[in-house]
């Protein structure tokens, strides 16, 4: 706590301001995991999509349900509040994905790709995320509408995925809030 006087809101605040955020956010935003393979992963992106209005989950390849015991542990039953289908393949999941509306959005450092700020992004976004050590197939990147990168400072070149979702998730909403002021 600080000296001025600062104090954590209590739980009638804190959904007022939930709501306050709500309100200000009209865009939709969903994730496709392309062989997330580490329940604990899948658990922590359900948390986020939980937390953060995520409209649907598409998980395609290898990446565990959020049923998972695994993954149940992480997102703390969070599970309940983020609806998710299962695909065979990418392709599949991306081809749900945009029948749904959605702009495809590849995260890669992957040739040609944007830093996430600088790309023009729809008002449904789809983030598509791939494989904690391969991360997106060529053939899943080809189904992108753009494919970004987050801009890293330090001496290591990659992060969680889930904290990578978790930025891109943020990162989207963020252009919204900043747009309609």
């Amino acid at each position: 706590m600080s000296d001025g006087g600062a104090r954590s809101l209590g739980g009638t605040e804190i959904k007022r301001l939930h709501r306050h955020w709500r309100q200000q956010t009209t865009g939709r935003v969903s994730l496709l995991l392309d062989s997330v393979q580490t329940p604990f992963n899948v658990g922590a992106i359900v948390r986020l999509g939980a937390a953060e209005r995520v409209e649907h989950l598409y998980l395609a390849g290898a990446s565990p349900t959020p049923d998972h015991v695994k993954s149940k542990k992480t997102s703390l039953g969070t599970q309940r509040y983020l609806p998710w289908s299962t695909h065979p393949s990418s392709a599949h999941a991306c081809a749900a994905a945009r029948s749904e509306g959605y702009f495809l959005l590849g995260l890669e450092l992957a040739e040609g790709s944007l830093p996430l700020h600088q790309v023009a992004l729809a008002p449904d976004v789809c983030i598509v995320i791939g494989h904690e050590e391969r991360g997106l197939s060529p053939a899943t990147l080809r189904l992108c509408d753009a494919v970004a990168f987050i801009p890293q400072l330090g001496r290591v070149g990659s992060l969680n995925v889930a904290h990578a979702a978790a930025i891109a998730v943020y990162e989207v909403r963020r252009r919204e809030w900043t747009a309609s002021r």
